[in-house]
């Protein structure tokens, strides 16, 4: 695979999918508060044939007292070698078709030094729409060596969040809904405050995603959609979301358009708790 796109088709997936350096897994993800079956009943029950689940909140830092944050990269290393991933391996992540995993599996394995990660765009949605294959046979993979290196350059961190508030270096795009951003309705997670990070621009994740087919937005829309939140796509951009899940989304529409960004990891799980720092409320 020759193109930076950091999607790829089902009809591409169909054709490769028998290739052995081709990797395929279920990254999909809920929200805790949602009803079962889990998801990793769903990918026991259904999954794309040879893919593996990426569980987000196990390949996570579990010492933490937020949400599957970053593991560290031995962990990573570890556990994706337990899934049978090598670092030549063409990796392709899919979720349920409502971007809610996919996109931050592509993530982390970028933050530890894999470029060769694409995700299957629509997801098992599209999958199954265009007549791919599913089945329920127990996947087990031999386990590999793999080396994951540090890309600090892809992840922020609280301190600097706070730091720009000042400095305004960065643009920071929440992909969390209007409502949730502006303050008028409950946050998830809880204990949060309600609310967002000053200064800080709004792009709901599903602006970005057609919900009739369950795919990403052609490059055309998602530009207008992006000048329309007022964003600088020449000026460096930091996303955000609840937890650092669908942050991944505006992450990768904007890996589409060829900018790269960085992912504020502890997202509002961290920013919100009720000793956090300044938040704002209201139409911006």
């Amino acid at each position: 695979m020759t193109t930076n796109d950091p999607l790829v088709s089902a009809q591409w997936l169909r054709a490769h999918l028998a290739d052995p350096a081709v990797k395929v897994m279920d990254a999909s993800y809920r929200m805790p508060a949602m009803r079962p079956p889990t998801t990793a009943e769903d990918y026991a029950a259904r999954h794309i044939p040879g893919a593996v689940f990426f569980d987000v909140d196990a390949i996570a830092d579990r010492s933490s007292s937020l949400p599957h944050m970053l593991p560290s990269p031995e962990q990573f290393a570890r556990d994706v070698g337990n899934l049978g991933i090598g670092n030549d391996d063409l990796v392709i992540v899919y979720d349920r078709g409502d971007y809610m995993g996919a996109p931050r599996a592509w993530w982390m394995f970028g933050v530890f030094g894999h470029d060769r990660v694409r995700v299957l765009d629509g997801g098992l949605k599209t999958w199954l729409a265009e007549g791919g294959a599913v089945d329920d046979h127990p996947v087990m993979p031999a386990p590999k060596t793999y080396r994951a290196q540090f890309d600090k350059a892809r992840v922020r961190s609280l301190g600097e969040l706070q730091q720009n508030l000042d400095s305004r270096r960065e643009q920071v795009i929440d992909a969390r809904s209007r409502e949730r951003y502006e303050g008028t309705a409950p946050e998830p997670w809880p204990g949060r405050r309600s609310g967002r990070i000053p200064g800080s621009l709004n792009v709901p994740f599903t602006d970005l995603v057609d919900p009739a087919t369950g795919a990403l937005r052609p490059v055309d829309e998602l530009r207008t959609i992006f000048a329309s939140a007022h964003a600088d796509l020449a000026k460096p951009i930091v996303t955000s979301c609840g937890s650092g899940v669908t942050a991944g989304v505006i992450s990768l529409a904007l890996a589409r358009l060829g900018v790269d960004s960085a992912l504020y990891d502890g997202s509002w799980a961290e920013w919100g708790l009720p000793d956090g720092p300044p938040v704002a409320t209201g139409k911006p």
